[in-house]
């Protein structure tokens, strides 16, 4: 039976082989000709030479959870070729070089071998050893294209695109494709039953990672200082920042940035430059991983203490310690949420799709100001660092920018004396100004030790007891501002609740559940501290089932202790690296009922 538009493929390749490129275009052909695609890279973290792995999972049905198998592997690292094989879904087929023959001893019976001999057709056809090298990538690509019927001049579009100023690459490739795409032809048998053909189903959406999303988002949101220093997964950000900012804060008269970029020597550091900036009044941000959240523990106690608006992403990845830099986590979420020492509590917010790492980039910032606190966006490397179909990045030009409470030179001079730290709307945020605003009035320097309303020192007990109940009645205003969990609540037993990139594979699994007489209801929870309706939703119902990827189950330990919940109203289902959601439809199906 021949399917559409609905296949995993991976590309098992050696990093630093130049398959990147070809590998990328594959996944933006094939979203070019209107059909939904997610990718995967899996990469090591350290030198060249070791395996990578690139996955393509195509779905009109925009279902993109990892799966276990894929239907074709296409095997190019002979160090692999082992567990590239048993990868292959029975019926499966394994695409590889047969310029050698393959080890018979890797043969499976149950799956299809595709053998073409790149490495002889190459061989003739270009005399420079390196680009030999990186023209396999493209032989396959074209074999690939009539294998599966990706449409040729897409194809030969994007090497246009690639290559565009390198005039003279554009040929080679294009010659090299067409040596794979005209061998397919006449050896192998085309197409095969899983195929492509144009589809309507990308419309005006776009093919992004959460990143570049973010950073572009930072930009919109008025950010014009990033200080970073680099880590995986983190770093694009930092690089995509930049690259936008030259286009769009560049002054137009005399060349001068209105943007700066800043490399720190270390995470700390990194957060004290934003922390700095935030206290003039510049929207400012870093971007870092777990261990950099770790070495900012104590900046952001400061900025929490002093309320100094600060923005941080945090694209969380295997820990703990160095972990695994290249894998994806959900597990730093209690470490942030209470990163320092002492009573201290962060605004986090958990982005599920590029689209929403654009809009809680730019939102984080209105956040930090009207809080003025830090805020961090917790996003992880799955999401960040991947491909994945988009809603288009929208933003209203109407809009403006949410200072919160800034007192100019002219409400200074209205008011006998000014005190940073009183609470005059009874919401837990005092007024603050910036400094040089007024000659006599106003805050020119902050502190991070205790101090009364007037932001003179204190050791009494009192004062600083009254100090700290305040910051948590900004924790209560906190809770009205940030952004809602999304609920679909339609009266069942059953709840599944759920944040961050553990929705990528939820589309599907609840269509699995479905399918089997199985209904439940739904929260992807979007931000801590939680609102009103994610306890209501966790009290209605009977049993809560809680997806999340760490050991922990860190984000239970954050409702129960926050909203005082029984543990036993949460069971929950833990992943540790995998990005993916699988349910136990016998233990589901024993506490639910059909609609």
């Amino acid at each position: 039976m021949t399917t559409f538009n609905d296949f995993v493929i991976r590309f098992a390749n050696v990093n630093g082989s130049g398959s990147a490129s070809a590998n990328s275009m594959f996944a933006k052909a094939i979203f070019r000709m209107g059909v939904p695609v997610a990718t995967r890279n899996i990469f090591p973290s350290n030198i060249q030479g070791l395996p990578t792995w690139f996955e393509v999972r195509v779905s009109d049905l925009e279902h993109f959870g990892l799966r276990d198998q894929v239907d074709i592997m296409v095997a190019m690292n002979a160090e692999t070729y082992k567990q590239d094989v048993q990868a292959v879904r029975t019926g499966g087929y394994l695409f590889y070089d047969n310029s050698k023959p393959l080890d018979r001893t890797l043969v499976r019976d149950d799956i299809v071998e595709i053998g073409i001999p790149i490495s002889h057709l190459i061989l003739p056809e270009f005399a420079d050893p390196k680009q030999r090298q990186l023209f396999k990538n493209i032989v396959y690509l074209g074999a690939l294209s009539s294998l599966l019927l990706i449409d040729f001049d897409v194809l030969k579009g994007m090497v246009s695109e690639q290559y565009k100023g390198k005039d003279n690459l554009i040929q080679p490739n294009i010659h090299a494709m067409e040596l794979g795409r005209h061998y397919a032809q006449e050896y192998l048998e085309c197409p095969l039953p899983i195929q492509l053909r144009h589809s309507e189903n990308v419309g005006d959406r776009i093919l992004i990672d959460g990143n570049t999303a973010g950073a572009i988002g930072a930009i919109y949101g008025g950010a014009s200082i990033c200080a970073w220093y680099p880590i995986t997964p983190s770093t694009s950000v930092a690089e995509a920042f930049e690259q936008h900012a030259k286009r769009v804060r560049v002054d137009p008269e005399t060349g001068e940035n209105r943007f700066a970029i800043i490399q720190a020597e270390d995470e700390l550091a990194a957060l004290g430059i934003v922390i700095g900036a935030g206290w003039n009044g510049a929207r400012a941000f870093t971007a870092t991983s777990g261990p950099g959240i770790s070495l900012m523990t104590e900046f952001l106690g400061l900025a929490y203490f002093a309320e100094i608006p600060a923005v941080i992403f945090d694209i969380q990845r295997a820990g703990p310690s160095t972990g695994m830099p290249t894998r994806t986590q959900q597990a730093d979420l209690l470490g942030a949420a209470f990163a320092s020492h002492g009573d201290t509590k962060h605004p986090l917010l958990f982005p599920s799709t590029p689209r929403e790492c654009f809009e809680f980039a730019a939102d984080a910032f209105d956040f930090a100001d009207q809080l003025q606190t830090p805020v961090l966006i917790m996003s992880d490397l799955d999401l960040g660092m991947n491909e994945i179909t988009s809603d288009a990045l929208r933003w209203d030009d109407d809009r403006k920018y949410n200072r919160g409470k800034v007192l100019t030179a002219e409400d200074l001079d209205r008011v006998e004396s000014f005190g940073r730290y009183v609470d005059v709307d009874d919401d837990g945020i005092g007024y603050r100004t910036l400094p040089g605003t007024h000659p006599t009035k106003g805050s020119f320097f902050t502190r991070g030790t205790s101090r009364d309303e007037y932001a003179i020192y204190t050791e009494d007990p009192d004062i600083y007891t009254k100090n700290m109940n305040r910051l948590l009645r900004k924790w209560e205003t906190a809770k009205g501002l940030l952004p809602k969990a999304e609920i679909n609540d339609t009266g069942q037993v059953v709840g599944v609740v759920y944040y961050g990139t553990t929705a990528t594979p939820m589309k599907e699994t609840l269509a699995l559940l479905e399918n089997s007489g199985i209904y439940v209801d739904t929260m992807r929870i979007r931000s801590f501290p939680f609102g009103e309706e994610v306890e209501s939703f966790l009290s209605f119902h009977q049993f809560n089932f809680l997806i999340e990827q760490n050991r922990d189950a860190q984000m239970k330990t954050l409702l129960v202790n926050e909203l005082g919940i029984s543990p036993d109203q949460i069971e929950s289902d833990l992943f540790l690296i995998r990005s993916r959601a699988e349910f136990s439809f016998a233990r589901i199906r024993n506490k639910s009922r059909p609609d």
